[in-house]
């Protein structure tokens, strides 16, 4: 019997961690797979160069949801998804990461009633299949939306697959039944993994002027770091102390761009390399061959660890202990005093990491093979 499972991606961050998935979907012929596309992030240089890049397949279904608060955004994320569920019947619902479609799309699963009843673990039952990839990861920070949509999403799922080896115990220790929970790997090292040959004939150092291991890269996204002008002016005049060791490329999110320009203090363009946000392939590149990557993305915690590059992480806490304890992170905080110390360990101490256990590109492999496992032949 065809397994039909439903993949859910709706943010930028979601996109790496779905096309391995998808791929080993369409390689197992017991699952027919469906890629829904939530439109959380629209902008084509947040979500279709990606597609392009990753070469994933056009998704199945995009609901357009759009931009708006936690609460407008997750609610037209539920309202939508549900009419998906109602036409697609599926056994199971996969989602990814801590977005708002993941929480949104992963509690409609949890309610939703299937016109007949499936197998699994050889028990019948009337709800789809609820999976959460990802699962696990607690930065401890009840003040990140990100923190809550990890929560609830892994609390409603049945099957549980982590990344991180601190993700076993969180889980447990929140009392998670052993059985819904799988150690499998990353995924998005997966994606990592299979794209990185391509991406290192990227022209995109040559395009903007930079020489292998003389820049850094930064990344900033996040609203406790960037929505406040003063916060901002601040953490750019310490980032400016390090340029002046290392010019900084800064590929902006479109939403941080404006802040930027209200925050009264000027990026001078010798140190300063401004840039729109760039596709997949180009930015694995501008990682793989920066001295030092400077970023407040979990995301990118991992990709540095796996790419061997120090990082510089822009806040209090991480989710993903794994990159400091066998990776080349430093968790800098956001303070001046805290920032420069950082750097300055760095200087005297390249980062030697190892990559973490079955970070080796099978992960969504794993997944599919656990998950066809559960279903029983006439599920």
């Amino acid at each position: 019997m065809t397994l039909r499972a439903l993949c859910v991606a709706g943010a930028r961050p979601n996109f790496p961690k779905v096309a391995p998935l998808m791929k080993a979907f369409s390689a197992n012929p017991r699952f027919l797979a469906k890629l829904i596309h939530t439109g959380q992030h629209y902008d084509d240089k947040l979500s279709k160069v990606f597609f392009e890049d990753l070469r994933i397949a056009r998704p199945d279904e995009n609901l357009s949801v759009g931009s708006g608060s936690h609460a407008v955004q997750t609610a037209e994320v539920m309202k939508r998804f549900e009419a998906v569920l109602e036409r697609e019947q599926p056994h199971a619902v996969i989602v990814v990461g801590d977005v708002n479609s993941t929480i949104a799309c992963a509690l409609v699963t949890a309610k939703f009633h299937l016109k007949q009843p499936i197998r699994f673990r050889n028990e019948t039952r009337t709800r789809p299949v609820m999976v959460h990839v990802e699962a696990g990861l607690r930065s401890l920070d009840w003040d990140m939306p990100e923190e809550i949509n990890r929560l609830l999403t892994d609390v409603i799922s049945d099957l549980l697959f982590v990344s991180d080896p601190a993700g076993l115990a969180n889980l447990k220790r929140e009392g998670i039944s052993e059985h819904r929970i799988h150690y499998v790997g990353n995924v998005m090292i997966d994606t990592l993994l299979a794209a990185k040959q391509q991406a290192m004939t990227s022209p995109i150092l040559g395009q903007i002027g930079l020489t292998e291991r003389r820049y850094a890269v930064l990344t900033l996204h996040r609203p406790s770091n960037v929505d406040d002008s003063n916060s901002l002016r601040d953490l750019f005049k310490v980032l400016d102390t390090i340029a002046v060791d290392l010019p900084i490329v800064f590929p902006a999110h479109p939403r941080t761009r404006p802040k930027l320009e209200a925050m009264g203090f000027p990026l001078e363009t010798s140190r300063w390399i401004i840039r729109e946000p760039m596709g997949y392939l180009d930015f694995v590149k501008l990682m793989a061959c920066s001295a030092l990557t400077i970023t407040d993305s979990g995301g990118i915690q991992e990709e540095t660890t796996a790419l061997g590059v120090p990082c510089l992480t822009l806040r209090e806490n991480t989710e993903r202990p794994v990159t400091i304890e066998e990776g080349t992170n430093i968790l800098a905080g956001t303070k001046r005093e805290s920032i420069l110390s950082a750097y300055e360990t760095l200087k005297k101490r390249p980062m030697q990491g190892r990559i973490p256990k079955f970070w080796d590109g099978k992960a969504a492999t794993r997944i599919v093979e656990i998950m066809g496992a559960l279903f029983p032949a006439e599920a």
